[in-house]
């Protein structure tokens, strides 16, 4: 497991290009976010996808969110009406989770059985840079275990996940405080979960 110190405001280009190299290849790693640190892959991985259900001890009938580099992004994995795209403008980049209508692009490991599926675009400049570098979305779930609290630093993650992650990035402090969780489906608003961001 490498543990790879990353500038939070300015993440340098050679570390983000050697972090993209391990997802690109089927790697597992944590990620800081502007809410928690995050366990992510390739969301082309299947296989790392599986890995992560696994480490999370988490039903494979609960899908996992994807972050995405912006709007543009978004719409190719989600289907996004005039009202959805109106309010990802508002509060995107942002402590905020979406769930919308996916599209043929998401793959079904990370859609409900309603077909819908939950996108971020945290303000968080090392997860932009990473998503925008490997041209796809990451998968995106907090890097605890259930019932446990969410931790705030990279060396709490390496604690609880150690070897089992083929990288640890530690871009210094996080929140560690859920995102919050917001179904546009229908143009219909709902909080699903109240986190750090106020709708």
């Amino acid at each position: 497991m490498l543990l790879i110190s990353v500038n939070p405001d300015n993440p340098q280009g050679r570390l983000i290009t050697r972090i993209v190299d391990i997802l690109a290849k089927g790697g597992v790693i944590a990620y800081p976010t502007d809410t928690q640190y995050g366990l992510g892959c390739d969301l082309g991985q299947k296989k790392a996808i599986e890995k992560i259900y696994r480490l999370k001890r988490r039903s494979l009938k609960i899908p996992f969110s994807v972050i995405c580099a912006d709007l543009t992004h978004i719409s190719e994995y989600a289907r996004v009406s005039n009202f959805a795209y109106r309010t990802l403008k508002r509060l995107l980049p942002g402590p905020f989770t979406f769930v919308l209508p996916g599209s043929r692009q998401m793959p079904q490991i990370m859609l409900s059985k309603r077909q819908e599926c939950g996108i971020r675009v945290p303000k968080h400049s090392i997860a932009l840079a990473l998503v925008k570098a490997l041209g796809r979305p990451l998968i995106n779930t907090s890097a605890r275990l259930p019932e446990q609290p969410s931790p705030t630093g990279a060396n709490e993650v390496v604690e609880l996940f150690g070897s089992q992650l083929d990288a640890v990035i530690d871009g210094g402090s996080v929140p560690g405080l859920p995102s919050t969780l917001v179904s546009l489906i229908d143009d219909d608003p709902i909080i699903l979960r109240q986190g750090l961001g106020v709708f």
